[in-house]
């Protein structure tokens, strides 16, 4: 391999040693490993406590440090404390040999995940960094996934250098000392879940695939469809405005329509999902875990990027938010899968600006935040559609240049990597060959006819305006030819309008682009101080006739007057 290949491998983030073009675990911990697997008995390792030092035994192996005092001290009391005494016994008993014996595999489904691995639509599926400003993809089995997991939830993934590659820690040590250290229900109750969806694994091992995907808007032409957009762009834009569905009530993850579920996210995947963290981002990575293994690979979000993920199955049902969030037991997902044996479920993670204050009106932070939703929104093989017509031309900044897309790279040794480079393309991917054999394949973008599912993104403990944060997701939604946006308001008292206010919109006919200026005028106005009034009811003051100040004809005519212009 090449020093570019070597700088993109996973291997420097896996506990996993090479020898003669295989993967192995290192001898000392392969002997422990195949000890917990035979059971209590055999390992005596049957209390929080003794799995805790079982960890340690095996951390120093690969010279990391012992577990922390404080998350020895929570593995111990969780399992010994807080677990009910004959549920701690059948975990010991069934669950941890369960996950030791997934975990012997995990060398031999890395080499077969990279073997059988393919290419599609110009782009690697491998398991490697999905390094910044960089398109790619990664493909795994939900098999690959749960190994991947046991090893995070064993705390064995080198801490060296994730750091430096902005990446999060994902051993599930802090998990556990922040139980310990500030002994907070939640975070107990964010245990179950996980310890739930090993339990479920370990029982009955789900046989899809999961696909995580880092999508870039450049900010310069490199050999990409979309180049990220400039505010010419938003404000000629004649898209449609997509139809907005209010619901009051209800959770983003329990919609029956097949749409894309925001994520709102931190820049860092998951954000604190491994530590105390408990609101909207981290409830769904401990009722889907799988999307906990994203944070392995996925460096954090720059204002361009977003991370979209296909597939992740969900396994717990909950109640409550934050400090009130309480595991209710087991669920089962019904969602059918596409062509890529992947759950039609949906979810791309978008980061808002964190605490924005009055900046927020700026038109510098709305272009940042329209694009950031974009860039989740938009299909990329949707480009030209995106684009060409009456929206495009020489008064717009954002650029469509036909090329190649750029491609992953392979990762292991020379000869997994011949494994992998036996594929080529034959078709439009609709097949791929590997050494004379043909395997049947599909496209990763399946998404005809599938909207947008969100709400108060980069609102509440984020600080944004949640009238303006609906405008931008609608705004983004529509020029990313959703058909329809699903807006769930979680009973927020500003948005008690907001039917009203889109249905009077949409009766009004207008585009993206009149949308667009609209919003860029009353941010003006308020980012100025010249009005104190909600987005709402500076824009519709006819819904306020009423009210002697916001009914008042003036300032009607003067929004009025503002759309004829």
């Amino acid at each position: 391999m090449d020093e570019r290949e070597d700088f993109q491998s996973i291997m420097p983030f896996l506990p996993l040693f090479l020898r003669s073009s295989s993967l192995f675990w290192q001898p000392a911990v392969a002997e422990f490993l195949k000890c917990l697997a035979k059971g209590p008995l055999h390992s005596k390792v049957n209390s929080g406590e003794s799995f805790a030092a079982a960890i340690s035994d095996m951390r120093k192996e690969f010279r990391l440090s012992p577990l922390h005092p404080s998350a020895s001290l929570g593995f111990s009391r969780f399992f010994d404390s807080l677990m009910k005494a004959d549920a701690s016994e059948r975990w010991f008993a069934d669950v941890v040999p369960g996950l030791a014996d997934l975990l012997l595999k995990l060398p031999v489904l890395l080499e077969n995940h990279y073997r059988n691995g393919s290419i599609c639509n110009g782009k690697e599926t491998g398991l490697r960094l999905l390094e910044s400003q960089q398109s790619g993809i990664v493909v795994m089995s939900q098999e690959l996934i749960a190994a991947l997991l046991a090893c995070a939830f064993f705390c064995l993934y080198p801490t060296r250098n994730r750091g430096s590659q902005h990446l999060q820690p994902i051993n599930f040590d802090h998990l556990f000392l922040s139980l310990y250290e500030h002994d907070k229900v939640h975070q107990e109750h964010k245990i179950k879940c996980i310890l739930h969806y090993f339990e479920r694994i370990c029982s009955d091992m789900p046989t899809g695939n999961v696909s995580f995907e880092r999508k870039v808007l450049p900010f310069k032409n490199c050999q990409s469809n979309i180049v990220y957009p400039g505010t010419d762009f938003w404000s000629n834009s004649t898209k449609s405005l997509c139809q907005l569905e209010v619901h009051n009530s209800g959770l983003i993850e329990d919609h029956c329509s097949e749409a894309l579920e925001v994520d709102f996210a931190n820049k860092y995947l998951g954000g604190g999902a491994l530590g105390q963290g408990c609101v909207q981002e981290e409830i769904r990575f401990m009722i889907n875990p799988e999307l906990i293994i994203g944070i392995l690979f996925s460096p954090a979000m720059e204002d361009n990027e977003a991370i979209e993920v296909v597939g992740a199955e969900r396994f717990s049902n909950y109640s409550g938010y934050a400090a009130s969030f309480r595991f209710c037991g087991d669920y089962v997902d019904e969602k059918s899968f596409d062509t890529m044996g992947r759950r039609k479920t949906r979810i791309v993670a978008i980061d808002a600006l964190i605490h924005p204050g009055k900046r927020q009106y700026k038109s510098e932070c709305l272009l940042r935040e329209s694009n950031k939703a974009f860039c989740g929104f938009f299909n990329q093989q949707k480009a030209n559609l995106l684009m060409k017509g009456e929206d495009f031309g020489p008064k717009h900044d954002m650029i469509i240049e036909e090329g190649p897309s750029t491609s992953g790279h392979n990762i292991l040794t020379e000869d997994l990597s011949d494994s992998i480079q036996g594929y080529k393309r034959t078709t439009s991917c609709d097949t791929v060959e590997k050494k004379g054999n043909k395997v049947d394949q599909y496209s990763i973008y399946e998404d005809d006819g599938i909207g947008v599912a969100t709400g108060n993104w980069g609102c509440g403990a984020f600080g944004g305006d949640p009238e303006v944060k609906v405008v931008i997701q609608w705004l983004a939604a529509s020029q990313a030819l959703r058909p329809f946006m699903l807006y769930y308001t979680f009973g927020l008292s500003s948005l008690q309008k907001l039917e009203e206010v889109a249905q009077w919109i949409l009766s009004q006919g207008w585009t993206v682009g009149e949308l667009w200026n609209i919003l860029v005028e009353y941010s003006t106005q308020r980012f100025k101080g010249e009005t104190t009034l909600g987005l709402f009811n500076w824009l519709l003051p006819s819904l306020y006739a009423d009210d002697p100040i916001l009914g008042a004809p003036s300032l009607r005519s003067k929004i009025l007057s503002f759309f004829c212009r």
